[in-house]
């Protein structure tokens, strides 16, 4: 099944080219929090799969390009990232790389994104104004946590997947020497996470560990890869993370870029297509004004 969250923040499923308004199956009261739909479904999933199921056949359906999609999950928890998780994106980077001597997810562990810099499909990634700094785009697969829990190992850690989405982790590069602020921060300005177009539920990607993953800046293809090349696979980045705190549900995973990241700019159109996930493009422009403090 593919879940979108669409227009302010209500809750469809995707058939095609039309998405059924299944909303409705929630509860009223979560009218108040509109961006919360997605984690409350996720976490009732098991007593509302059905009620979605039946909605989906009944619902109101809407041409999907009639719809503004948000984010695949609009408010995650937490998004956890893996640094370093492809053989051939070690050292690409050459000065500017922040993995030393070669370590990968497994040494390093997760790093996090802000959730506020997370957008979905047809969105706009805001570049600082004025800004000389280098900007990268990383393709990755994004994991979404359907069930929480604390140490879990990884021969049981597929069973908490929900789904899968497309992410694109935007990055301010290092300057050596002069400018080289926290991974955290540098990944987390506004419109820089962006995730979608939907969630494929788990069911739907029998091997989420033999995916291609794909974009494109302006149409020139830049990365390709396949998920098979994971240093750390998903089991084990489940593992890692919830040995040092729980994971809940609506959590976001992203697994870790493959080689090809490059610099994009205002102007420019990114593509990411993930097999048997999805396909999304999004836009690149300056913010309207300098921030007070500028990059």
């Amino acid at each position: 099944m593919k879940i979108a969250a669409f227009d302010d923040g209500r809750v469809g499923v995707v058939l095609q080219s039309e998405v059924v308004d299944v909303t409705a199956v929630l509860p009223s009261g979560l009218d108040l929090m509109p961006t919360q739909r997605i984690n409350w479904l996720i976490q009732h999933w098991s007593s509302l799969q059905a009620s979605v199921e039946a909605a989906a056949r009944s619902g109101q359906r809407l041409p999907l390009g009639g719809v503004r999609l948000m984010a695949a999950n609009p408010c995650p928890p937490h998004v956890f990232a893996a640094p370093a998780n492809y053989r051939k994106h070690i050292g690409e980077l050459g000065d500017r790389v922040v993995t030393k001597k070669g370590r990968t997810a497994r040494e390093q562990g997760f790093f996090l994104k802000a959730p506020g810099s997370v957008v979905g499909a047809g969105s706009v990634i805001g570049l600082p104004k004025g800004s000389s700094r280098r900007f990268d785009h990383e393709s990755e697969l994004a994991v979404i946590i359907g069930k929480g829990g604390r140490d879990i190992p990884r021969d049981r850690a597929m069973a908490h997947v929900f789904g899968y989405a497309c992410l694109i982790d935007a990055t301010m590069r290092i300057e050596k020497d002069v400018a080289e602020e926290e991974r955290s921060m540098r990944k987390s300005f506004e419109g820089f996470t962006p995730l979608g177009p939907w969630i494929v539920t788990a069911d739907e990607v029998p091997d989420p560990m033999a995916l291609s993953n794909r974009l494109w800046v302006n149409g020139e293809l830049r990365q390709e890869a396949n998920t098979r090349e994971m240093i750390v696979d998903i089991a084990e980045l489940i593992e890692l993370i919830s040995s040092v705190l729980p994971i809940v549900p609506g959590d976001v995973i992203a697994t870790g870029t493959p080689e090809g990241v490059g610099p994009f700019g205002p102007g420019d159109t990114l593509r990411i297509a993930i097999e048997a996930v999805g396909d999304m493009s999004v836009s690149v422009a300056e913010r309207p004004s300098i921030s007070p403090r500028a990059y």
